[in-house]
């Protein structure tokens, strides 16, 4: 029973995210209301709010969820921040990317795009993010140390999104997009490793 319950929430929260995501396209983040969504989903209001907090959460979930701190503080005896880092993107590249929704994925960056709230608001949950990220690695190379590691490494992240993302609004097959990932990831890691010099033998 409770795996046909989470089923059962899972295609409600699915639901939602689809029909907002149908109104923010059409109209504009901005233009639209919770109860719109809500009369859109045949749902009421306040289950709306009971499985997304607020109205840019219906387009911002998994901005900025990575846990990237939880991966560096849960990494394996002896291996660099760097390392499980790298380990987890090359897993994901040729991985949970293979299963993206890519018309999903371009609408969504899209509707972000546009709205100056939404973009604003995407900023903040990455930067909380470099934040987490900062305070695990402060613990073994000092804070501002940290601070530099975590810029820079978010940063690398964020390109290899932003990357992943045009190759797929241009129209590059998912797979074709998903092996240029991968490739990133390696280039991207190895730039973090060994530094921009790196780059001149590549």
């Amino acid at each position: 029973m409770a795996g046909l319950r989470e089923r059962k929430k899972e295609q409600t929260r699915q639901r939602i995210a689809a029909a907002a995501l149908k109104l923010f396209t059409e109209r504009g983040f901005d233009a639209v209301t919770v109860n719109e969504i809500a009369e859109a989903a045949e749902l009421a209001r306040a289950t709306v709010f009971a499985y997304f907090p607020s109205k840019e959460s219906l387009v911002l979930q998994g901005v900025g969820e990575e846990d990237l701190a939880g991966i560096v503080a849960g990494r394996s005896p002896g291996q660099s921040p760097l390392e499980a880092l790298r380990a987890h993107y090359r897993a994901f590249a040729t991985g949970p990317v293979a299963a993206t929704d890519r018309e999903a994925l371009i609408t969504r960056m899209r509707v972000i795009f546009d709205s100056p709230v939404l973009s604003s608001a995407a900023n903040g949950l990455l930067y909380r993010q470099r934040q987490a990220l900062a305070r695990v690695l402060a613990e073994e190379y000092g804070e501002m140390t940290a601070v530099l590691m975590a810029a820079q490494i978010t940063a690398s992240l964020l390109a290899l999104q932003e990357a992943f993302f045009n190759r797929l609004t241009v129209g590059t097959p998912l797979e074709e997009a998903g092996g240029g990932l991968a490739e990133d990831v390696e280039l991207a890691f190895d730039l973090l490793e060994h530094g921009i010099d790196h780059a001149k033998g590549q």
